[in-house]
């Protein structure tokens, strides 16, 4: 992770936040003691909310029509 100070930031801010867009790596910022960290947000994946059903059969209902 990159540690800048606020004249830096202030100095190359659109740079820097290319850099954080491009490579996903968070940014930190100082002044003083305190510090800033400015990260890319990611879009959720809506996949991820699946609820895995193992009861659930897959495949095409017509086949269970002839199941015996």
């Amino acid at each position: 992770m990159k540690t800048v100070t606020f004249t830096e930031l202030r100095a190359h801010i659109y740079t820097l936040l290319d850099e954080v867009l491009e490579s996903g790596v968070p940014l930190e910022v100082q002044r003083g003691h305190r510090r800033l960290r400015i990260l890319p947000v990611e879009q959720p994946d809506k996949l991820q909310n699946l609820v895995y059903r193992p009861d659930v059969v897959r495949g095409d209902p017509e086949d269970l029509v002839s199941l015996s």
